[in-house]
């Protein structure tokens, strides 16, 4: 992306971005104050002003650009993974990598920065619910054509299944902020399939 003017020069938006998303993810929103994150951009109010509008523009920016690059693990396998039975096992092995990588702060940047707010903030968080309903949302579509298919039998119920693969995959998020490690994610992984059952139809 190209530079931004500020401060008398132009700053490289993705660098300044890549560094808003670590702060964002590691302090959560309401956490993360104007100055911190100029600090750790390099530049100054008013050219984050300028440049994102604020701090909540700056927030999404940072998601959008989460999703682009170390988020985009569940967008890739949702476009990649035809069968349902397929996309669950990568969601839930990947999220297991991507979740305990040390080079960031761990978990999803989605689902736990905005966890708890003041009221002032209640439509960022209602933002970010809105994405991860969403994923729950497609994956049930998913299941449903799949069933429709002949690929899936008529035992996997689609909004059940879904729902409770949101629920293993945002509290494998929470884990890995709490040190759980790749290989213990990944046999949450593997228990949660097995107790999807039969997948042939």
């Amino acid at each position: 992306m190209a530079g931004v003017r500020g401060q008398g020069r132009k700053f490289d938006v993705d660098s300044a971005l890549d560094k808003a998303m670590f702060a964002f993810w590691e302090h959560g929103y309401e956490g993360t104050s104007v100055s911190m994150l100029t600090g750790a951009m390099g530049i100054n109010p008013p050219s984050l002003y300028s440049a994102f509008g604020g701090k909540e523009g700056l927030f999404f920016a940072a998601v959008d650009r989460y999703l682009a690059t170390r988020g985009d693990f569940m967008a890739r396998a949702f476009a990649e993974e035809p069968q349902a039975a397929k996309l669950i096992s990568r969601l839930l092995y990947d999220a297991a990598v991507h979740y305990t990588d040390d080079s960031c702060p761990g978990g999803c940047l989605i689902i736990s920065s905005a966890v708890g707010v003041t009221d002032a903030n209640k439509g960022i968080a209602d933002r970010l619910r809105d994405m991860r309903n969403a994923n729950v949302a497609l994956l049930s579509e998913r299941i449903s054509e799949n069933i429709a298919d002949g690929i899936l039998p008529p035992s996997w119920e689609p909004v059940d299944i879904a729902e409770l693969i949101g629920v293993i995959i945002q509290g494998m998020s929470q884990r890995a902020r709490d040190g759980a490690t790749r290989g213990q994610l990944e046999r949450v992984a593997d228990r949660t399939l097995a107790s999807l059952g039969p997948t042939d139809a």
